[in-house]
């Protein structure tokens, strides 16, 4: 695989455990070979919700114990210490971190998290308190809104022949399920979100917590197969492909071959000086604009000029969103009151949307905001919002599935729309101060995420293109009408600022051929394998992805038995 996708990993073991040690991250913790804990790192977070890196200055390796010695680094931290994995005794795990502040710092969240498997959902779940009180619950199937366990000071589990116990220490903890963000994993971690935050490190003052793993029995046997299966049928039409207008800065390439994509995101934050030149820019692709208004806190009437703005352009749909108060980033009644009026006064006439600005998450617990009679839902979606690492990006994969389907059913009708998909976030929806914002009214400094790190190495990279087409055959379930990748050029863009193609181009263009035709759509056997294809007059077309790192011999079966078989090279995609 190239330079920027791979990562390095080494693996620990001690008796019947192993795990991969992924930069300052105990990854895979398993015990047989079976992973009983998907991750346990300590994170050190700002007021922000940033997260400070973590580098690792030594590490010490013996038999028993893996000890990474540890400072960070950014957002004014200045923490030092070790964070180890240690063998207890047979079927005894210990993970600890003991982290000194050397300066005052403010943080949201400073300590250890544990990440659970996804493959746990529905499990019985024992959730210990502490006053020691036990209450009997299970792993959400559905992805749920919001905690699903409050006050943990133990868990306990059993799944596949083992039982599982696990005890926190340090601090009381509490449980999110994660895959509203599309990470493959329900989260475990301290400080409860009802105490204020953030909250103040002293100089000199250390933050020392354990979780201790206990676990019994012997895991259940499984069957690998050589060949990845997949079993496509036919259904609705596949999305229509999109992508986002380009942020960043002028000048951008002198010329652009035709875009194979049939509209564009353009995302107008009304607060700022240059909307009107973000317009302009996006409009000059010819193609249709899915238009979303970002209301000034100050004075939401500014939509008004914002509807006049859209006259004699071609308009996919449009919607509307507060940037704060009760329903920050979210399209309410009010918010679309605005934006219907305004349309009406400047005489544009637009298929209307609403939904969420942000993850799926909002839209998981925000969803009874929307105002009825909506003309689509939408919601966008990143697979590195709490961890950059590669392994997360493709473990999402499965995820997406899972929230484009709770996703068309929470819209219950109106054709739901994801978009942008990126890398990493379009913006902060967690950030308690205000966003950058050009200081000039044309696109000299760019706008949106140009202004903040929302670029990615991996976004060259050709494995991208695999992804790509992954996360299509993952997110196109019937009821999803558009998926909208990266941007039109630029460091996050299909293209690069000179325009010339990057591999995903090939990706966006392969999977925009196939759209809006009668969809070949499957799961996926091991999330690492997917497929997707178009039903055509001239023959059925199947593109067929591999993330896994060793190439993979996969086999489709179509409606009415036909079977195509293909080698895939790792990272690659085969077209049949």
């Amino acid at each position: 695989m190239s330079e920027w996708w791979g990562e390095d990993a080494r693996e620990w073991r001690s008796g019947r455990w192993s795990l991969d040690l992924r930069g300052d991250e105990f990854a895979d913790i398993a015990y047989d070979g079976r992973v009983v804990l998907r991750s346990v790192r300590a994170v050190i977070r700002d007021r922000n919700w940033d997260t400070a890196a973590l580098v690792v200055d030594r590490i010490d390796e013996s038999d028993l114990a893996l000890t990474l010695h540890v400072h960070s680094e950014g957002l004014g931290s200045d923490l030092r210490g070790v964070v180890r994995a240690e063998v207890r005794g047979p079927g005894r795990l210990r993970l600890l971190t003991d982290l000194e502040s050397v300066t005052a710092f403010e943080t949201n969240r400073t300590g250890l998290v544990a990440l659970h498997p996804p493959g746990l959902a529905g499990t019985d779940l024992d959730v210990r308190h502490s006053g020691g009180t036990v209450e009997h619950t299970r792993f959400p199937a559905r992805i749920s809104p919001h905690q699903p366990a409050f006050d943990i000071a133990g868990l306990s589990w059993s799944h596949d022949g083992l039982g599982v116990e696990v005890r926190f220490a340090g601090d009381v903890f509490e449980m999110e399920d994660q895959r509203n963000w599309t990470d493959a994993s329900y989260k475990t971690y301290s400080r409860p979100l009802a105490l204020p935050f953030p909250y103040p490190l002293a100089a000199g003052e250390r933050v020392v917590q354990s979780i201790d793993v206990s676990v019994s029995g012997t895991p259940a046997s499984t069957l690998a197969d050589e060949v990845a299966r997949i079993r496509l049928h036919e259904g609705p039409a596949l999305p229509a492909l999109a992508v986002a207008a380009a942020t960043a800065p002028d000048p951008g390439p002198a010329a652009l071959d035709p875009a194979p994509w049939s509209a564009v995101i353009v995302e107008l934050d009304l607060a700022t000086r240059n909307w009107r030149a973000a317009l302009g820019r996006a409009a000059a692709s010819g193609l249709a604009l899915d238009v979303r208004f970002v209301l000034a806190e100050d004075d939401p009437t500014g939509i008004d000029d914002a509807a006049y703005a859209l006259r004699d352009l071609p308009v996919a749909r449009v919607t509307a969103f507060w940037p704060t108060g009760p329903a920050r980033h979210v399209s309410d009644l009010e918010a679309i009151a605005l934006l219907r009026h305004a349309l009406t006064q400047a005489g544009v006439d637009a298929p209307i949307a609403g939904g969420v600005r942000s993850h799926f998450t909002e839209l998981n617990r925000e969803h009874q905001r929307l105002p009825r009679r909506l003309d689509g839902v939408v919601f966008s979606s990143t697979p590195l919002f709490h961890s950059l690492g590669t392994a997360q990006l493709v473990e999402s994969l499965q995820m997406q599935r899972l929230v484009a389907a709770q996703g068309v059913e929470l819209a219950d009708g109106p054709p739901v729309h994801i978009g942008p998909i990126s890398l990493r976030p379009h913006f902060n929806d967690v950030a308690t101060a205000p966003p950058p914002r050009p200081a000039h009214d044309d696109l000299r400094d760019g706008y949106g995420p140009a202004l903040i790190p929302a670029a990615d190495a991996r976004q060259s990279a050709p494995e991208l293109a695999a992804w790509t087409v992954a996360s299509a055959a993952a997110f196109a379930v019937p009821g999803v009408a558009t998926l909208a990748y990266f941007e039109e050029w630029g460091p996050r863009g299909v293209r690069a600022s000179d325009g010339a193609p990057w591999p995903v181009f090939d990706a966006v263009t392969a999977l925009a051929e196939l759209a809006r035709r009668p969809g070949l759509r499957g799961d996926s056997p091991d999330g690492l394998v997917w497929a997707l294809g178009a039903r055509a007059e001239d023959g059925d077309v199947v593109l067929v992805a591999n993330l896994d790192r060793e190439p993979r011999p996969v086999e489709i079966e179509l409606d009415g038995g036909e079977i195509r078989t293909a080698d895939v090279p790792a990272g690659g995609v085969v077209r049949l």
